[in-house]
């Protein structure tokens, strides 16, 4: 017997699985956009849920790249990485 259970999202929540599909639908047309954009939401996905600060700069971020992404003449996305330095 198979039970589905319900799972309540939060008001947070709800609105980061907007935005992921909002990104998944500007990609559609930008070869290799969706591989880097799922990358990037399932690395965040780690993120504990009690980190609310930290979820919301991310999301207010993800909003910025988005209205870029939606421009025309964007071709790439770029991305900011920590330098690892030699031991």
């Amino acid at each position: 017997m198979i039970q589905h259970i319900m799972v309540r999202h939060s008001k947070l929540q709800k609105q980061v699985l907007a935005l992921y599909r909002q990104f998944l639908r500007a990609a559609q047309d930008k070869p290799g956009f969706i591989p880097r954009i799922r990358d990037e939401f399932r690395t965040n996905a780690a993120i504990k849920k009690t980190d609310v600060m930290h979820i919301e700069y991310l999301y207010r971020r993800a909003q910025r790249q988005l209205e870029l992404l939606k421009d025309a003449n964007t071709k790439q996305l770029g991305s900011f990485s920590k330098w690892k330095e030699d031991s």
